[in-house]
């Protein structure tokens, strides 16, 4: 079985570490990843999402946190400090800049993102082909006003500095429009047996990568079954402030409005948490096949059943 995936960071990364064990060992995933969320610092490219995915996946996750290095020091960081260069509301741990600077060093001398990228993951053998969305640069901004007026911000700073707590009034991913899908996410979704979102951000992670030209219509045309989780339970995000980037949408916090956001035109699967089973009729009545399961990764297993869930419902939709 192909089954290829559409992933943003924490939620992504943790919902995949579920995929791999619920699949055999015959089975290929492909993830493409979210890459709208990266930032240029101390002239160094990061990519958290990917890094996220890579370390989760490879065993160098900092658990607590869900992202950086575990068993991190933080040298570099305070030796920048102490020169008065920040950003210091963004944390790169002395393990994490490693990663940095060896992705930077291969681009500077010419290299893609998606061919940094696989050097990195032989390192980590993440047990995943993981892309980029685009090699192209993409970064998601958002629009807010607050005593400085109104202004857009790197997504990063919006979520890590500013902790969401100023509304967002739009969301624009910057530089999506003339952005190219990188080489092999076509290819991936036309030859998958089954395509999943994992219940990463609708906005900012799965609707930055759908943004990129061609991706979108590739996941809509695609002849494998399109099956999505909902991040949102109890008409709450399990993690993150999903529901900040949600109203500067106009979608509603809650299971059924994301899929409803999604369309029928996309998705054909929907899987919304056992506390949501109110939400099943109003999916299923937009053309979309609905179940309620248990949807928080409490543990490794819980997370299987969450894959194992979203596999058996690609097949009774395919059937």
């Amino acid at each position: 079985m192909r089954i290829v995936a559409l992933a943003g960071g924490i939620g992504g990364a943790r919902f995949l570490r579920g995929l791999l064990a619920a699949v055999g060992p015959q089975d290929e995933i492909t993830v493409i990843g979210n890459t709208g969320d990266d930032i240029h610092l101390y002239g160094l490219k990061v990519c958290p999402d990917l890094d996220t995915v890579m370390y989760t996946l490879g065993g160098g996750i900092n658990e607590e946190q869900g992202w950086g290095r575990t068993d991190e020091t933080w040298s570099i960081k305070a030796e920048m400090k102490e020169y008065g260069v920040g950003p210091e509301w963004f944390g790169l741990g002395d393990r994490d800049f490693a990663t940095h600077l060896v992705r930077s060093q291969m681009l500077t001398a010419g290299y893609s993102l998606s061919q940094v990228t696989e050097a990195l993951c032989v390192r980590w053998n993440p047990g995943v082909r993981l892309l980029p969305m685009s090699d192209d640069r993409v970064e998601t901004h958002v629009r807010i006003t607050d005593e400085q007026g109104t202004r857009a911000v790197h997504f990063q700073e919006y979520w890590v500095r500013l902790h969401a707590a100023v509304d967002a009034e739009a969301i624009i991913p910057v530089g999506a429009d003339t952005a190219k899908p990188a080489p092999g996410v076509l290819e991936a979704l036309a030859e998958a047996d089954v395509i999943l979102f994992p219940p990463s951000n609708p906005v900012v992670s799965i609707g930055t990568i759908l943004a990129v030209p061609g991706i979108r219509e590739a996941v809509a045309a695609a002849p494998a079954p399109v099956v999505g989780l909902s991040p949102i339970i109890g008409g709450a995000p399990v993690r993150g402030m999903a529901d900040k980037v949600l109203a500067a949408v106009g979608v509603e916090a809650t299971a059924a409005a994301v899929a409803l956001n999604y369309g029928s035109s996309l998705i054909d699967g929907w899987l919304v948490d056992s506390a949501d089973q109110d939400a099943v009729a109003a999916v299923e009545a937009a053309g979309i096949a609905c179940r309620a399961v248990p949807l928080l990764m409490t543990d490794v297993e819980a997370t299987a059943g969450m894959a194992r869930a979203a596999l058996a419902l690609a097949e009774q939709v395919r059937t």
